[in-house]
């Protein structure tokens, strides 16, 4: 049967939203961190035009190859794009992951012990009890709940952006009037843009479905607009309190606060540890999808249970690291991961990547 339009299309875009929003911008700490010293306007300049832009280009460029050598698995994209050097991709990956899972432990604790007075491990147990659920139930089950999913996070940063906008509109308008553009918002959009993009060969899962060249470049040209929308949304918003949102550790608790609606806290936390455990899924999925691959190249089918003991194997490491703390985690960790990520997988795939595409016959899909 023929995947739909939403699966050839816009499911790309979807799962790469899912993937990259907790470590990208679910809290609001990343947003303050990368954005916002360029102040409000440089920081939005920053995500549309250079973000953004770097988001479609890398994920049209990363579909129509995983598409073109049937890669659908990090390892085996990356072996088609680096030969030997895939490794170096693998090893930073790992890195990349267990700093995400960190974040997501942290945030996820959080998030049930300040909103609900629940204690801090219970959110981290709920976290870990989810992800190990989604991935022993496959690829099949992650798309869907990562596209409804989906639904639910744009309907609550609207609700969000239009209430802030009402109620603070005044003051958004003038921080973008006149606070100043600072110099180096084009870097800053770079240094954002190539950790998250790094995530792309790890949800090449949902590649599967797009079957010709001009789909894999619509669904990533869309994938950039489908994943920075709600930055964007909550950029917005974040300009109203400038600059003393900058300093708070979780940006998005004290717009909420602000609001001073205990209903939509709790609907709005509750949306965001959803995009916690699609984060964490995504990429630990990411993980299995690449162990069963090793399997299938040895003629041998991956045992069910490896999938849930890899995602609590890595979901107790990534919590081990939490204790850095949330500002720490992204200042230092991501900010170190951007340039090499630049590196590995942007710079090659963006040159050597279109060069393989122009020059080596498509790969023959398996039926």
């Amino acid at each position: 049967m023929k995947p739909s339009f939403l699966q050839r299309y816009l499911l790309p875009g979807l799962v790469f939203q899912s993937v990259v929003i907790a470590g990208g911008y679910g809290t609001g700490r990343e947003l303050a961190e990368f954005f916002l010293p360029y102040g409000p306007t440089g920081g939005i300049l920053a995500m549309m035009l250079v973000s953004m832009v770097l988001w479609s280009v890398v994920c049209a460029v990363a579909f129509e190859f995983a598409r073109h050598f049937q890669a659908f698995d990090y390892r085996t994209f990356c072996k088609h794009l680096l030969g030997r050097g895939w490794v170096i991709y693998e090893g930073s990956y790992f890195l990349m992951l267990l700093l995400v899972l960190a974040v997501i432990a942290a945030a996820a604790g959080s998030i049930l012990e300040d909103t609900f007075g629940l204690p801090y491990l219970f959110g981290v147990l709920g976290i870990m009890m989810a992800i190990g659920f989604l991935t022993f139930e496959g690829s099949r089950l992650i798309e869907g709940v990562f596209a409804g999913w989906s639904v639910v996070l744009y309907g609550v940063y609207l609700v969000l952006f239009a209430w802030s906008l009402g109620k603070f509109g005044p003051a958004i308008a003038e921080s973008l009037r006149s606070v100043p553009i600072e110099p180096g918002w084009v870097v800053g959009g770079i240094r954002y843009a190539s950790y998250n993009v790094a995530l792309v060969p790890a949800l090449l899962f949902c590649v599967r479905h797009v079957q010709t060249r001009r789909e894999a470049l619509i669904a990533g040209t869309l994938a950039g607009p489908i994943a920075i929308i709600p930055a964007f949304l909550f950029l917005i918003v974040m300009a109203g309190h400038y600059p003393e949102i900058a300093s708070q550790v979780v940006p998005a608790n004290y717009l909420l606060d602000q609001l001073g609606s205990r209903t939509f806290q709790i609907v709005f936390q509750v949306a965001l540890f959803g995009t916690l455990i699609e984060t964490g899924t995504g990429m630990i999925h990411a993980v299995n999808e690449r162990i069963a691959e090793a399997f299938r190249e040895q003629g041998r089918t991956l045992p069910a249970t490896v999938r849930p003991a890899v995602a609590l194997g890595l979901l107790l490491a990534g919590t081990a690291i939490a204790q850095f703390g949330l500002i720490d985690l992204i200042a230092r960790g991501y900010g170190t991961l951007t340039w090499v990520f630049l590196v590995v997988v942007i710079l090659p795939l963006l040159t050597l990547g279109v060069w393989k595409l122009a020059s080596t016959p498509p790969v023959t899909a398996e039926k």
